[in-house]
């Protein structure tokens, strides 16, 4: 099989993932049992948690991004994944078969199951404390730290204002339901595509943060709100690995994608 054609399959494979993840939908069960719930402690919570939801995750980002990020960095070993990468894509782009391109996967998968792991362990312990607010910066740093290990695993770095927007609208799309999170794929897709063709782009990286602060507030308030009860909380705390898994899951799709199409994109131009 020629080596453009086993990347069109790996793409054409990876995109139905994708569908699957923008096209999923509550169950009926959830619906009708779940949402309900979730509305009459919505209906309980005080108005001004809302506002001082919104500002602990924008402080919490801007702790992530400004002051945190060389400490996250140190909760992994980003000179092996590295290595790793390098070996796999030299093995990719030497011998072009399913086996080398399975194994890029490996590493980015096991640092979103280590970090789940973490995460619920963390979002137990506050619950059951009932400490809902302070650990947010906490929960963000666990987001960063996955998005960024999958990253690495496929050869892209965090660094630039662009990059930091990117993994900020991960987050938004992974984290919104239906039409939203279509909207959100599509400024994903966008973004990716222009920093992957070296194009301009004009980034308010503070608006981006206000922006996936809000989302995040408004979609973990009644969670939050949970987890700041003792005892009761250790129900909120079960979030934060869920959502983990989730973003993690979208995060490998994007980058896996990216991954593919600068591969496919290559061969195009060596062929012409």
């Amino acid at each position: 099989m020629k080596k453009d054609q086993l990347l069109l399959r790996q793409l054409t494979a990876l995109e139905k993932q994708e569908q699957k993840f923008l096209n999923q939908t509550d169950s009926q069960f959830m619906k009708s049992n779940f949402t309900p719930l979730v509305n009459k402690i919505q209906d309980k919570i005080p108005a001004k948690l809302q506002s001082t939801l919104d500002a602990a995750f924008y402080m919490g980002f801007h702790l992530v991004f400004e002051k945190c990020s060389s400490l996250i960095e140190k909760t992994y070993n980003k000179e092996k994944i590295d290595v790793e990468y390098d070996l796999n894509n030299y093995a990719i782009e030497k011998y072009m078969n399913h086996k080398h391109l399975k194994t890029l996967d490996k590493s980015s998968k096991h640092s979103k199951a280590i970090n789940e792991s973490i995460a619920a362990i963390e979002g137990g312990v506050l619950g059951l404390l009932g400490i809902g607010l302070p650990d947010i910066p906490l929960f963000l740093g666990f987001i960063v730290k996955t998005i960024n290990e999958i990253a690495l695993s496929y050869g892209f770095r965090y660094i630039s204002v662009e990059e930091k927007a990117y993994l900020l609208y991960l987050i938004c799309a992974a984290m919104t339901k239906e039409e939203q999170r279509n909207a959100y794929d599509l400024k994903v897709e966008r973004l990716g595509q222009d920093i992957d063709a070296h194009s301009h782009t004009n980034i308010d990286l503070e608006a981006v943060m206000k922006e996936t602060s809000d989302l995040l507030s408004n979609t973990l308030l009644t969670a939050k709100f949970i987890q700041g009860l003792p005892i009761v909380g250790v129900i909120g705390g079960v979030v934060n690995p869920f959502f983990i898994n989730k973003i993690g899951k979208y995060a490998r799709i994007k980058y896996k994608k990216r991954y593919l199409l600068s591969k496919i994109n290559t061969a195009l131009v060596n062929q012409s």
